[in-house]
């Protein structure tokens, strides 16, 4: 089987372009999966680098097709391959346009609808969607909705309505923060729209599932570490959670995950946990309908092959229960990795 595996950052984009978060994630989630992939019996891996990667940017294992051309490079892959796995940020559109040009190709995606992507990738519509099923989440205002910010209590967290990577993120404790916002919107993702949510108190954490036609099934739940700036940068994680934090933090996510239809594959959510032991304040901040960086943690507490499972659940397939190893995980946004026995 060949598994065509496609990473936004080494494939479209030359070195020099890239944002340094973006960059670094990019790579080390590339490298991993397809290091899991190969692993496993009868699996062939090709993957697209831009052709301005050089020896930095090394996969032995897989085949390398190197180019310019990304768009007709990725549909001549995805239509020969027995599936396409596509690792792209939802904002501009990037992720969404890639899912359609593998199903136009006549490929088999193995992630999640242009439609579910569309909407997760939208995080005002996503709010009200989510708020009118009800699952909760922050209520979310257009930057722009003055009458609805006033009414709002500080701190508030202002966002792009499409981003990721927490570019122009920002913690705001009062007005006059606010209005620098702009500023900071327009130099880091210029001409998009700005969102403005209450600040969620709690413990940020991930849950992951992987999605197929007849599994949903959790991975294990990871506390986030996030910048303590004001810009909630991500930088990384610790898995597994303690037990009760889990079973809360998978609750709510497979809450959120049934009322999006179309997603399929890896899905990442982000959460906070909030200070209620009944997890009344937890809420949903993010759904990321893609692979995501706590997927470096997860890979080396399976002892599945996480990778094979994820393709075989999106597809269809039976797939194995998963299996994990007794210890503990801290990982960072680069895939430095730091393992401990469970006390």
């Amino acid at each position: 089987m060949e598994i065509f595996l496609y990473e936004y950052t080494c494939a479209a984009l030359a070195p020099a372009q890239l944002p340094t978060s973006l960059a670094v994630e990019g790579k080390a989630t590339l490298q991993a999966v397809a290091q899991h992939l190969v692993r496993a019996p009868g699996i062939q891996v090709v993957t697209l680098l831009h052709e301005e990667f050089g020896p930095e940017l090394d996969l032995p294992y897989c085949r390398a097709v190197r180019g310019k051309y990304e768009e007709d490079n990725v549909r001549a892959l995805a239509g020969t391959a027995d599936g396409t796995l596509i690792i792209a940020p939802e904002f501009n559109d990037i992720l969404g346009t890639r899912c359609r040009w593998v199903l136009e190709a006549g490929g088999r995606l193995l992630g999640p609808s242009p439609a579910a992507v569309q909407l997760t990738a939208d995080k005002l519509a996503l709010c009200r969607h989510l708020g009118k099923r009800g699952v909760p989440t922050p209520c979310s205002h257009l930057s722009t909705n003055h009458v609805a910010i006033l009414a709002l209590d500080y701190p508030v967290v202002f966002k792009p309505r499409f981003g990721a990577g927490s570019q122009a993120t920002v913690l705001v404790r009062n007005p006059a923060e606010l209005e620098k916002c702009s500023a900071i919107l327009n130099r880091e993702l210029p001409g998009n729209e700005a969102i403005v949510q209450p600040f969620v108190p709690g413990k940020p954490v991930s849950v992951a599932f992987l999605i197929g036609p007849h599994q949903v099934v959790p991975l294990l739940p990871a506390a986030q570490k996030l910048s303590a700036d004001g810009r909630f940068r991500y930088q990384g994680g610790a898995v597994p959670l303690p037990q009760e934090l889990a079973a809360r933090a998978i609750s709510l996510g497979q809450r959120a995950i049934a009322a999006v239809p179309g997603l399929r594959g890896y899905v990442g959510l982000d959460l906070v946990l909030g200070p209620a032991s009944n997890g009344c304040d937890d809420m949903v901040i993010e759904i990321n309908p893609r692979l995501t960086t706590s997927y470096l943690g997860q890979r080396v507490l399976a002892r599945t092959n996480l990778a094979l499972a994820m393709v075989r659940i999106a597809r269809g397939d039976e797939a194995k229960p998963l299996e994990w190893h007794q210890e503990s995980v801290e990982f960072t946004a680069a895939g430095n990795i730091t393992r401990s026995s469970l006390s």
